[in-house]
């Protein structure tokens, strides 16, 4: 039976193969009838997980939806309700995030997606989006993803409020340099992580207090290569409590120098820290 969801988009029209011509180009904000639209790919170096994460970003629609490279509908929502009335504007989320390497999961069980598979599973090429708006009209919109993936940072470290880190050479848990030069002679990835210019790197220090607080920041890395440290705002650690458990994640988000940011990004983490320490943090569950 067909879904409500395939219905409401059959009424608006167009196939998916008609939504946009051949080739694609990278585009985020504009991104054709849409006021942005991106997909990339995420990977935690320290836990080895992996996963696609997307955004589409427009005015008064009911429903969306995004496209891979070869027609094959990844993601598709609609309002109901009330909230069609009101109509919906920005939709992000992201994949579920399973370990890369066997070894990395908890329990047997658990879904193991190496790299070539994950790769294979969400190729790289034109990502298109789709939304319909109350009246039943489309917008388009595409963009790219790409496997420019940059190397997971190195060397993260803290003290006395300064967040320190060096640039990476592989994605961590998931692959090795060398294993890596391995994927660029097959043809899984395009470049090695280690040559990939990193266009930014994100720093978030998250607090394990149950409070959801966190100090974050984006930085350039283009032109400022040597600067691979942020001092904390003194003013967020004097309202930090004695002895709270806290964790550091820093992110190189990749880019290409013909393109610019490509938002694809690799994030290494630094746990177990604990702020203001007086009698020192309670141990983790």
């Amino acid at each position: 039976m067909e879904s409500n969801l395939s219905r409401l988009f059959t009424r608006a029209g167009l196939c998916a193969c008609s939504l946009l011509g051949a080739g694609y180009v990278h585009a985020t904000e504009p991104c054709g009838g849409l006021d942005e639209c991106r997909v990339l790919v995420e990977i935690n170096a320290t836990d080895g997980d992996i996963g696609f994460h997307w955004l589409a970003d427009a005015e008064g629609l009911v429903a969306n939806e995004i496209r891979d490279p070869s027609g094959q509908r990844v993601f598709a929502n609609a309002a109901q309700g009330p909230l069609r009335q009101h109509t919906i504007t920005e939709t992000f989320g992201e994949s579920s995030e399973p370990v890369c390497r066997p070894w990395l999961a908890d329990d047997p069980d658990d879904e193991v997606v190496t790299l070539p598979q994950f790769v294979h599973r969400f190729p790289a090429g034109s990502y298109r989006f789709r939304g319909v708006d109350a009246d039943g009209e489309s917008v388009f919109g595409r963009t790219a993803l790409t496997y420019w993936l940059p190397a997971a940072p190195r060397n993260v470290a803290y003290s006395g409020g300064v967040i320190t880190w060096d640039a990476g050479v592989s994605l961590g848990a998931c692959a090795t340099r060398d294993q890596l030069w391995g994927l660029v002679a097959d043809g899984v990835l395009p470049i090695h992580p280690m040559n990939v210019p990193v266009a930014s790197w994100e720093v978030v220090l998250e607090l394990e207090d149950g409070s959801q607080r966190t100090f974050q920041v984006r930085l350039p890395a283009r032109g400022n290569r040597a600067q691979m440290s942020v001092t904390v705002p003194a003013e967020f650690l004097s309202s930090v409590a004695p002895d709270t458990p806290a964790k550091i994640e820093v992110g190189a988000i990749g880019g290409q120098l013909a393109i610019g940011d490509d938002d694809n990004a690799t994030f290494t983490e630094l746990v177990g820290l604990c702020l203001n320490r007086r009698d020192g943090c309670p141990e983790p569950d």
